[in-house]
């Protein structure tokens, strides 16, 4: 997705948007001294943990605080130690008089949810840590926020250090190679192409698949995730579709690559056999496994190279 800027703005407009790029710096500024302030009122190492995110649970699990986990949200899978632990609810609507119940002094919630649960914990007097989770980097302040508040500060760094290792061995094998058109497909009704939603620019999956060598396509929408036609897809004609959507299971089960054959035969992935479903949900988390989800990527964008050398999975 290509943005253009025009150059003959009046004067206004040019004032305005000095004014708004001053006001979003301000914030920025303003929402890294209030995570720093977050940090200096949670104690050096909480020992009952309660993570309301998967990529929270799994980094948590990455830095070697998980055993200090008490309660995880209803969908966290990972590690399988998860299953022992009791569950206090959704993504925006977690059970607070659960989480109470179970006396944390560290309760971690992702940015985009403080808004549902924030306020209402600690006003019940317990400490609440936001992280960010949209872009690659905000997967790495993630880590580095998580290993701070946690007292496991060298472990975050160790772990930091790795992932970014391995996605740079990744970016560096697929430099020069040419880039394929991809469309990466997120969310939609189960069995159909109805309410389609793809990952767009800004978006740590967008990242990911420039470094494993391909070209991201996506309508235009805010940072994240954004609503995409039927009808748009066939504008895009995406080389490469990779259907992260995870479907109904048992004999609700659906085949991925049938439901776009049937609805959009004409695509060029359709005809070329490059649809890639991806039934982990792990790569939808912006956590430690952007690296294997980097290689997986990769592997699916650039088989003719990275499929000859498939690396572990570094979610075993």
């Amino acid at each position: 997705m290509i943005c253009g800027r025009k150059t003959d703005e009046p004067p206004i407009a040019r004032a305005a948007l000095a004014r708004l790029l001053a006001l979003a710096l301000s914030f920025s500024v303003l929402s890294l001294c209030c995570q720093r302030a977050a940090l200096n009122h949670v104690a050096q190492r909480p020992r009952r943990i309660i993570s309301l995110s998967p990529s929270i649970t799994e980094i948590l699990y990455g830095i070697g605080a998980f055993d200090r986990v008490v309660a995880v949200s209803d969908y966290c899978q990972y590690p399988p130690e998860v299953e022992r632990l009791p569950r206090v609810g959704g993504w925006s609507n977690p059970n607070v008089e659960r989480i109470a119940s179970l006396q944390p002094d560290l309760v971690i919630v992702t940015e985009a949810q403080a808004p549902f649960v924030r306020d209402r914990l600690e006003g019940l007097g317990i400490k609440t840590l936001a992280v960010p989770g949209q872009t690659l980097e905000d997967a790495f302040t993630a880590m580095r926020l998580i290993g701070e508040a946690t007292g496991n500060h060298a472990e975050a760094e160790r772990l930091i250090a790795q992932t970014r290792a391995a996605l740079e061995e990744i970016s560096q094998r697929a430099r020069g190679l040419n880039r394929p058109r991809v469309l990466c497909i997120v969310d939609r009704v189960p069995g159909t192409l109805r309410d389609l939603y793809a990952a767009t620019e800004g978006s740590f999956l967008c990242d990911l698949i420039k470094i494993a060598g391909g070209e991201p396509v996506a309508p235009p929408a805010g940072i994240g995730y954004g609503r995409i036609s039927k009808e748009a897809v066939v504008a895009l004609d995406p080389d490469v579709i990779i259907d992260m959507v995870q479907g109904a299971q048992g004999r609700f089960a659906e085949d991925p690559v049938a439901v776009w054959k049937a609805e959009l035969p004409q695509l060029k992935a359709v005809r070329e056999e490059r649809v890639h479903p991806i039934r982990d949900p792990s790569v939808l988390h912006p956590s430690q496994f952007v690296g294997a989800t980097a290689r997986l990527f990769a592997e699916i964008i650039h088989p003719e190279v990275f499929k000859a050398s498939a690396a572990p999975d570094a979610r075993s």
